[in-house]
């Protein structure tokens, strides 16, 4: 039996889409991210080592690493129509966005959320030291470089439907959660094909189950 240990507002999310995507019968436990520190239980943090979701048992398996888990499911499922054929060019485009969505897109989100937790949460008194700094940081580099990135996946969406073509394949799984995340933390309003791209995802019957079984994702800020 599939069990997704789901970290609310968390990347979890993707996998009990990917699960309802895929038509599978899997089990849902639920875990409440600590009052305090906001980061997982200690029950949830025993499952795996690092203690960081998502984490997904299967066949005795302990899986971690969101981009992972989605290839072990569309390898054992092959016929899932969630991953273009190899040597074509939505292939390319697909590895390139299952990639992306974590080693370049989502570092820079967690980026802006330690920069302004850095700018809100010290003393008042420090308070323009720090911004100081942070804004040093910002402009030299966060700022320039996710806007760029934005761009460029605004005019890649531009270009085709989905991610990797016109049909909606785990690249568009895995980017899912970082958009999700930019539009809560700092507003997509200047980019309309992102836009239109995650309405077309949310009215997709299966990430509709997703968010009724795992509730509205709530960023984080």
């Amino acid at each position: 039996m599939i069990t997704v240990h789901h970290l609310q507002n968390s990347r979890s999310m993707r996998i009990i889409w990917l699960m309802e995507e895929l038509g599978l019968d899997y089990d849902i436990k639920i875990y409440a991210r600590d009052a305090t520190t906001n980061l997982a239980p200690a029950d949830y943090k025993a499952l795996h080592p690092l203690g960081k979701a998502p984490v997904v048992t299967d066949d005795g398996q302990t899986l971690a690493e969101t981009g992972a888990i989605v290839e072990y499911f569309l390898d054992k499922y092959p016929d899932s129509g969630l991953r273009p054929a190899p040597g074509t060019p939505e292939r390319i485009a697909y590895n390139y966005w299952m990639h992306f969505s974590e080693g370049s897109l989502m570092p820079l989100l967690v980026f802006q959320l330690f920069l302004t937790r850095m700018e809100t949460q010290p003393p008042f008194f420090i308070r323009p030291i720090v911004s100081a700094v942070t804004g040093k940081l910002r402009t030299a580099y966060h700022t320039p470089t996710l806007n760029a990135q934005l761009a460029f996946i605004e005019a890649e969406l531009g270009r085709s439907t989905w991610f990797a073509g016109e049909k909606m394949s785990g690249a568009d799984i895995m980017m899912s959660y970082p958009l999700d995340a930019a539009s809560g933390r700092i507003g997509l309003s200047s980019y309309p094909n992102i836009n239109a791209w995650l309405e077309r995802l949310r009215a997709i019957p299966s990430y509709q189950a997703a968010i009724a079984k795992g509730g509205e994702l709530d960023v984080v800020k």
